[in-house]
């Protein structure tokens, strides 16, 4: 008999494991999707021509929150968790209530989810959201164009709109963004990548896209895996790095998947040493020796500049950070706070007073996030609450610590400057060194 399965997600990991593992299985029956995380992504369907042939209507997708009514009603065998940046606690607490009501909890592996390629594979993942995947994939692709090289990079999944159409995207422009009708939260992660004028792939069926991108017309000789929160690689790397976050001591051994991730690194790579606490940079390092030892370990900083210090200094200034570092990543501070101290703040100013809609919703689930803006923008309805609560604060100006530029997207009636980072490798080893030996092993011209 088939077993009935509930694969438990947000949008992301649960359709890749469902599109390796569950898609043509005979052996089993995928009757629900549960969504969490994410605002307003449950109430939708995976949509057949992605589901294949077995599931000719569709699968759909309910709130996580039924999830103990769906295991009885739909007679469910299996439940499968398949999302990240959890912490162990939330993880078996979901467990509790799967077993609770009857049924198995699985997690998969990445044997039976990660997906071969015909090109080379670099991964880049970290032990928490907020870490800075980004800027070293920057820096990993930059140091491999220098030698030539054409990198294509693949972003983990952010479908958050029409699945079908969703299903493979490529970015090499700005107004790729503006076609694909971006979220602030897509776009943070592609427009660093087409500005820099490398291609960039996502979407949802992450066998299509891999293929789609070793194909890429403009030429491919390398894949770089953008990984998203502290997800493992959706494809088999053949060097796979892990950042990790002194900011967050001890973080790497105490959520899900991130551990994972730091347990299979090839290069563990410390990054902000130069905000963090001496203690707290060897409390990673230890945990890296513990869990990792044969990883080669990079020293980094993510240095801080902006392009008009003058809107920060004196000012009484709202900080903009990135959301998803700021809610699920946890973090206290981001690249906009670390600018407006560097750079002689006055006062932070509290936008709590002033938030309006979605964003106050997002105030009510996240408390801990303190005196910071998280730039909050899956729907349209967010970015309109974000512009109104962004002008309706009683702040001398803003400070934009978000990957991209907000001001292109949403009117800013104040003075505004834009923060901006990259990695900064610190002593030896370096990235360059590793990926001059990566580079070598596969004869890469």
């Amino acid at each position: 008999m088939k077993k009935n399965v509930i694969i438990i997600g947000a949008a992301g990991r649960d359709f890749h494991n469902f599109n390796t593992y569950f898609r043509g299985n005979e052996l089993y029956n995928v009757v629900a999707f549960t969504a969490a995380q994410i605002p307003d992504i449950d109430g939708r369907k995976y949509p057949a021509v992605l589901a294949g042939d077995l599931y000719p209507e569709g699968i759909p997708i309910y709130d996580e929150a039924d999830l103990p009514k769906l295991i009885e009603e739909l007679n469910v065998d299996d439940c499968v968790f398949a999302y990240s940046d959890v912490p162990y606690e939330r993880v078996m607490g979901v467990s509790a209530i799967v077993n609770a009501a009857g049924a198995n909890f699985i997690l998969l592996g990445p044997d039976d989810t990660m997906v071969e390629s015909t090109k080379p594979v670099i991964a880049v993942g970290a032990v928490r959201t907020g870490c800075g995947k980004s800027q070293t994939s920057r820096k990993v692709i930059e140091y491999l164009m220098e030698k030539g090289l054409k990198v294509v990079a693949i972003r983990h999944p952010m479908p958050y709109g029409d699945l079908a159409r969703q299903a493979v995207q490529r970015f090499a422009t700005i107004d790729d963004l503006a076609k694909h009708k971006c979220t602030i939260e897509e776009m943070e992660e592609y427009e660093p990548h087409v500005v820099r004028g490398n291609v960039i792939y996502a979407g949802v069926d992450y066998e299509a896209i891999l293929r789609a991108a070793e194909e890429d017309p403009d030429g491919c000789d390398v894949i770089l895996w953008d990984g998203g929160n502290n997800d493992f690689p959706f494809y088999k790397p053949d060097l796979n790095m892990t950042v990790v976050d002194p900011h967050r001591p001890g973080h790497e051994l105490k959520y899900y998947p991130g551990e994972v991730t730091l347990r299979m690194a090839d290069v563990a790579i410390i990054n902000k040493m130069d905000t963090a606490a001496p203690e707290d940079i060897q409390t990673v390092r230890e945990n890296i020796a513990k869990v990792a030892p044969d990883a080669i370990v990079v020293d980094a900083a993510s240095p801080i500049k902006v392009d008009n210090p003058e809107v920060i200094k004196g000012k009484r200034v709202l900080v903009v950070e990135d959301g998803p570092t700021l809610t699920h990543g946890e973090m206290k501070l981001g690249a906009g706070t670390v600018a407006a101290m560097k750079y002689g703040a006055a006062e932070l100013i509290d936008p709590r007073p002033y938030t309006v809609g979605k964003l106050s919703e997002t105030f009510e689930i996240y408390p801990n996030i303190g005196t910071l803006l998280p730039a909050m923008g899956y729907s349209e309805q967010q970015l309109r609450d974000l512009e109104a609560t962004i002008n309706n604060t009683n702040c001398d100006s803003v400070v934009i610590g978000t990957p991209i530029d907000l001001q292109r997207i949403i009117n800013i009636s104040k003075p505004s400057t834009r923060v901006y980072y990259d990695l900064q490798e610190i002593g030896y080893p370096t990235l360059e060194g590793i990926l001059n030996d990566f580079v070598k092993e596969h004869k890469l011209k």
